[in-house]
C-alpha cells in the first residue's frame, strides 16, 4: 500500500538530485567543460534551440572551449547569447568557429560561485523535504481512511525519513565536492 507511495517519492527525490547535478555542471571551476554551455539556447529560425543541437562544442585545451556551428550564419547569434549569459566568457571567432578562452577565477568569483552552489543545494533540499511532507500527508490520509494502522503509519513515516536522509546526504556530498573543486587553485 504505502510502498507505492515510497517508490513514487523516491523517484521524485532522484529527479531532484539529477536536476541539482545538472545545475552544478553549468558552474565553471576554471576548467574548460562543454557542459558550461548547456544552459545556452539560440533563436534558430524562430525556435529557441539548445546550442549543442546546432553546433559541436569541444574542449581541445584545459582553458579553451571551441564552438563550431553547423551553419556559419549562426556565429553572430551564438556570440551574442554567450555574451548575454552570466558565464563571463568573451567569444572570438574566425568566421568558422568560436573560441572561448576560460579565464582564471578570482578569489572573489570563487566565493561567489560557492554561494551559488550552496543556494542551489538548499533549494534541492527544500524540494526533497516538500516531497517528504507530501508523502507523509498521503500516509496520514491512508491511516485516516483506515487503510493503515497507527503502527504501520509510524513505520511508513520512518521509512520516508530514511529515504529523505539518503538524498539529502547525497546533495551534501555533491555540494562538498563542487565547493572543493571551485576553491582549488
Amino acid at each position: 500500500m504505502y510502498l507505492d507511495i515510497h517508490k513514487e517519492s523516491e523517484q521524485k527525490m532522484k529527479k531532484t538530485v539529477e536536476v541539482f547535478k545538472e545545475e552544478l555542471k553549468s558552474l565553471r571551476a576554471g576548467r574548460a567543460n562543454p557542459a558550461l554551455l548547456d544552459q545556452i539556447s539560440i533563436d534558430y529560425y524562430g525556435t529557441l534551440t539548445p546550442l549543442k543541437q546546432v553546433a559541436s562544442i569541444s574542449a581541445p585545451e584545459p582553458r579553451l572551449l571551441v564552438v563550431q556551428p553547423w551553419d556559419a550564419n549562426l556565429i553572430p547569434v551564438i556570440e551574442k547569447e554567450i555574451l548575454k549569459s552570466d558565464l563571463g566568457l568573451n567569444p572570438s571567432n574566425d568566421g568558422k568557429l568560436i573560441r572561448l578562452p576560460i579565464p582564471l577565477l578570482t578569489e572573489e568569483r570563487r566565493k561567489e560561485l560557492v554561494k551559488i552552489v550552496r543556494k542551489s543545494a538548499e533549494n534541492a533540499k527544500v524540494s526533497i523535504r516538500n516531497i517528504r511532507r507530501e508523502t507523509n500527508d498521503a500516509i496520514k490520509k491512508m491511516e485516516k481512511d483506515k487503510e493503515l494502522s497507527e503502527d504501520e503509519r509510524k513505520l511508513a513515516e520512518n521509512e520516508t525519513q530514511k529515504i529523505t536522509d539518503k538524498y539529502i546526504e547525497e546533495i551534501d556530498e555533491l555540494t562538498r565536492k563542487k565547493e572543493e573543486e571551485l576553491l582549488e587553485i
